[in-house]
C-alpha cells in the first residue's frame, strides 16, 4: 500500500512532490527547509532554521500518524559544514534520547542553511 502525504498546515513543497509518502509501515518524509508554515519566511538565524526544520517534520509525521519518536533515520544537508556542532546541539533539544540513525553531509544549497528528511515507522508496525 502506498499514501502520499500533502499536508495543509506545512510550508508549500516547492517542487512536484509530496510532503510524505507512506509506504510498507514506513513514512518518508521529503526535505524540509525552515520555512515557516503559511509564509514563505526562513529565519536569519542558523538554529531557528534547523528548528523550523524539525518542526516542520514533525508536523507532517503527524498527518502520516506518528511522530518524532517514530524517526529511524534522518539525512540533514548543511550548506555550511563549519556549523555541524551548533546544528548538533539544537538537534538534541529534539532527540536527547534513543536518537535516531543519521547522516550529515555539507551541500550546495541555495538561499538556506540546512535541509533535512528522514523515514519513520508507523507505531502499529513497530516491533
Amino acid at each position: 500500500m502506498r499514501k502520499n502525504i500533502v499536508i495543509t498546515n506545512g510550508p508549500n513543497a516547492a517542487g512536484h512532490f509530496s510532503h510524505a509518502v507512506v509506504a510498507n509501515g514506513l513514512v518518508f518524509v521529503s526535505g524540509q527547509i525552515g520555512m515557516v508554515p503559511g509564509t514563505t519566511t526562513i529565519p536569519d538565524n542558523f538554529a531557528e532554521q534547523v528548528r523550523q526544520c524539525i518542526r516542520n517534520m514533525e508536523n507532517i509525521l503527524k498527518q502520516a500518524g506518528c511522530g518524532l519518536s517514530d524517526i529511524i533515520k534522518v539525512n540533514t544537508y548543511l550548506s555550511d559544514a563549519t556549523r555541524f556542532n551548533e546544528y548538533n546541539d539544537v538537534y538534541k533539544e529534539f532527540f536527547s534520547s534513543n536518537a535516531p540513525a543519521r547522516t550529515t553531509c555539507a551541500a550546495g544549497l541555495i538561499g538556506v542553511w540546512i535541509e533535512m528528511d528522514c523515514i519513520a515507522l508507523l507505531p502499529e508496525t513497530a516491533a
